[in-house]
């Protein structure tokens, strides 16, 4: 059996899985038709972006074992505008739970990204500016950037997954999916090999 690397732009509101537990839940069965692959990691249904995919069992084992600590790349729209403080404090890492996170790369970024509007839309709130963070993480755990925005009083509004290492989603559009080219497997399989 060859092996399949495909990356996928999941929308809002689609379950990361092939298996609808109610038929109110949207899966990736509705965008993708390709057998015996299963999702690497996994996007909660109501965050966005790349979601990676492949039936490459090995891969998948590395790339979700936390002992390889590969980047993941995310934006996530904020209720309010991060002071400095705070922006240190998810940097240098934040209590969620009984867990202390990982240092991160995190930045304000100065422009709202270009990203297609959400469906739904986020709440709007007039008197609440918003601000997009740009964090790299070395981890993933549960609801991990939400928590981590939460814990310093900026709750997360929309969180979009924009890389896996050096894989980027790039122009792909939300429902949207690729297979990867052999260099980016060449150099998905160097990520995970570190």
């Amino acid at each position: 059996m060859n092996n399949r690397y495909i990356i996928f732009h999941k929308p809002y509101g689609v379950l990361s899985q092939f298996t609808q537990e109610s038929p109110k839940h949207i899966t990736l069965k509705e965008y993708i038709d390709v057998p015996d692959v299963y999702a690497v990691g996994r996007l909660d249904w109501d965050s966005e972006g790349l979601l990676l995919l492949t039936n490459d069992g090995q891969l998948q084992h590395r790339l979700s074992h936390p002992r390889f600590g590969h980047q993941r790349t995310y934006w996530a729209q904020v209720e309010r505008i991060p002071d400095i403080d705070a922006i240190h404090q998810l940097q240098n890492g934040v209590e969620i739970q009984d867990y202390r996170t990982r240092p991160a790369q995190v930045r304000l970024l100065l422009e709202e990204p270009s990203v297609v509007q959400r469906i739904p839309p986020i709440r709007f709130r007039k008197s609440i500016p918003t601000a997009w963070l740009e964090m790299t993480l070395t981890e993933g755990k549960n609801r991990q950037v939400r928590r981590m925005t939460a814990a310093v009083g900026f709750p997360t509004l929309r969180l979009i997954r924009i890389s896996i290492g050096n894989i980027q989603l790039d122009d792909l559009a939300p429902g949207q999916w690729r297979e990867l080219t052999p260099l980016e497997v060449t150099r998905l399989n160097h990520l995970s090999e570190r």
